[in-house]
């Protein structure tokens, strides 16, 4: 991806991401795949809603700084070991949805509540806590790798797609799905047979 292009669009999805309270202040982290042997990520301890196109950190493979000023974020071992496992995942972004978090601190996420649920998301994991930054959580949210969303308790969500725009909408609905859950409480999922059809659109 052009590295410009991609500066661009990193600022306006960390503002969407902030305007919409899925993440706040300096939390959450956000990256996209520049080519094969290098990303852009976020810089550690920077408001996400107030981001400018130089504050973007140049990262190889093994998370050496090639360019850009301060540090990266503290997550970068986690984005880093995604990309590796899925060569498809070409942006990653991690938040702190609030009733994302509060949900894994209660009971599993369902994503089969709604068709939008269970095309956007599918089966969504939720990992046990680990400290942020981490080793032991990248090498967890990892082994999650197949999901297009991974939950970790009380700390926040994980999405990854093709682009930042496929990131950042099944980030946005991974939190209406955390939403709607804690609101319905318990109810009916969709037909079995009606998850299979889905599925397979």
């Amino acid at each position: 991806m052009n590295e410009d292009y991609a500066r661009k669009q990193l600022v306006k999805i960390c503002a969407l991401l902030y305007d919409r309270e899925l993440t706040v202040s300096a939390g959450g982290n956000m990256s996209v795949r520049l080519n094969e042997d290098e990303i852009l990520i976020t810089p550690s301890g920077k408001n996400k809603g107030f981001l400018t196109e130089d504050d973007f950190l140049v990262l190889d493979m093994e998370g050496k700084v090639l360019g850009g000023m301060g540090e990266p974020s503290i997550e970068a071992g986690m984005h880093l070991a995604l990309y590796k496992a899925n060569p498809d995942t070409k942006a990653i972004i991690h938040c702190h949805p609030l009733n994302c978090i509060a949900l894994t601190m209660k009971k599993r996420i369902r994503t089969d509540l709604t068709p939008e649920g269970v095309l956007l998301l599918g089966d969504v994991p939720t990992i046990g806590y680990f400290t942020p930054g981490s080793k032991e959580l990248a090498n967890a949210v990892a082994s999650k790798a197949s999901s297009k969303a991974i939950l970790m308790e009380r700390h926040g969500a994980v999405t990854q797609g093709k682009d930042l725009i496929d990131a950042y909408n099944r980030m946005e609905e991974l939190e209406f799905q955390a939403k709607l859950q804690m609101l319905v409480g318990r109810c009916r999922s969709l037909p079995r047979d009606e998850v299979t059809k889905l599925m397979e659109m």
